[in-house]
């Protein structure tokens, strides 16, 4: 019983080393909002943006943003 459950930990632990970490940096703060009731949004989710990229709610809207501490590519 326990080399069963010994095998399934290290089970686990590779498959959590495989998963994707995503993104760990966070969405800069919004200081100045626009005046539109509805803006439009590039994206919902981060799902939709490139890899790189973060879906953050801006000054109008939401939008793909890339880290902020990285130069662009």
């Amino acid at each position: 019983m326990k080399s069963v459950a010994a095998l399934l930990l290290v089970g686990m632990l590779i498959l959590w080393t495989d998963l994707p970490t995503g993104s760990t940096w966070a969405c800069p703060p919004v200081r100045i909002t626009c005046a539109m009731l509805n803006p439009p949004n590039q994206c919902y989710s981060d799902w939709q943006c490139p890899r790189s990229r973060k879906c953050c709610p801006t000054f109008c809207g939401r939008k793909c943003i890339s880290n902020p501490s990285f130069p662009p590519i």
